[in-house]
């Protein structure tokens, strides 16, 4: 399942400028390569997978609105061969720090039952040992 969909990026950023970044063709075609985009959408997923992995139980059941928004933002700032610019450049970097934050817990994602179970254990649980040096022990010591 992918993370963001040639629809949803079609309706953010325009046929014309998909157009542009995927259509790398001999001779212009004027649509979308659909396998350029696939590729794209591939990597992206995998970037955020590799992230997510950490904390989240893979796959997502269903893809939060935020990181559907970061997949898109990536796939974006991927589909680009020349330098990008510097909005979606800020926003690639953003996304990263987003996506790390996520993998630490710092932000959490809203989707029902993905975060893997924890242990009910809260803490450090120690196990003593009998101590050697009791006062019976030490008689005649003390």
């Amino acid at each position: 399942m992918s993370y963001a969909t040639q629809a949803e990026l079609t309706d953010r950023y325009g046929t014309a400028m998909l157009v542009n970044l995927t259509d790398r063709a001999a001779v212009a075609t004027g649509v979308i390569d659909v396998a350029v985009l696939a590729r794209a959408l591939a990597d992206t997923d995998a970037m955020i997978d590799g992230y997510l992995a950490t904390r989240y139980t893979l796959p997502l059941e269903a893809v939060p609105g935020l990181v559907a928004d970061l997949a898109m933002q990536i796939a974006i700032w991927k589909l680009h061969v020349t330098e990008p610019d510097p909005k979606i450049a800020k926003d690639y970097d953003t996304a990263l720090k987003l996506l790390r934050d996520i993998g630490t817990g710092a932000v959490r994602i809203s989707a029902a039952g993905i975060e893997p179970a924890g242990s009910s254990a809260n803490g450090v649980q120690v196990t003593d040992r009998e101590r050697p040096f009791t006062e019976a022990a030490m008689k005649g010591f003390i």
